[in-house]
């Protein structure tokens, strides 16, 4: 008798599960997980305030994510290294796609991982907030390290990245520029062909990461 129990009891809760989607991934009712990619020297408590704002409109944590690489080694490591975390917050939250939003030089990581590495298939939005994607004369200061040899402008690193379609695949692709920006030299090196950029009127460099106007933007752009 105890056997037969258990059979239906285990044939019940199969039943429910499909029905109620207990077996789904977690994130399947929410938004698309989004991985924050930090600038040159930043790291993850870069986007505190993009975190609250993304909270604030229904994200959960289990749906942000922020990572963290080496700003003195190579991009292309770098790149790599996002790749394998992209595939870990995938089988982690479910989500076939994810979005990415960068600033600054990761701006550069992040279209390494997307043009070179495949990428594009595993990204549904590309939010790039004063992104190096074409170089910036303020790489000149800091020459020692791989990362700002290839943040300048016209190094082989970039030639590569711009070379033939800037936007790739069905990833859609946003940017968001300044003349105020003060590191981005020229301002319009963060502009991509295809994308949709957004000019920003006066945009202090640093302060894309705690603009909520800015941010929220951003969020819209990925509900798209």
């Amino acid at each position: 008798m105890r056997r037969i129990l258990g059979t239906l009891l285990t044939a019940a809760v199969t039943v429910l599960g499909a029905v109620v989607g207990v077996s789904a991934p977690a994130h399947a009712a929410g938004h698309t997980p989004v991985v924050f990619v930090h600038g040159y020297t930043g790291n993850a408590s870069n986007w505190v305030t993009a975190e609250a704002v993304f909270a604030a409109a229904g994200y959960s944590s289990n749906e942000m994510f922020a990572f963290n690489y080496n700003s003195y080694g190579d991009n292309k490591t770098n790149a790599a290294s996002l790749a394998s975390y992209v595939n870990q917050v995938r089988a982690q939250t479910g989500a076939s796609q994810v979005d990415i939003v960068n600033h600054s030089m990761g701006g550069l990581v992040s279209w390494w991982y997307i043009k070179e590495l495949g990428g594009q298939q595993y990204v549904k939005h590309l939010a790039s907030l004063a992104g190096a994607n074409h170089g910036t004369t303020a790489a000149y200061a800091c020459l020692i390290y791989t990362t700002c040899q290839q943040m300048s402008p016209g190094s082989s690193f970039i030639q590569t990245l711009a070379s033939g379609d800037e936007t790739p695949g069905d990833t859609k692709y946003a940017t968001w520029y300044s003349p105020c920006d003060g590191v981005i030299n020229p301002y319009t090196s963060t502009m991509l062909s295809g994308a949709t950029n957004n000019y920003v009127a006066c945009e202090n460099h640093l302060t894309y990461l705690t603009d909520t106007v800015v941010l929220n933007s951003v969020r819209t752009f990925l509900a798209s």
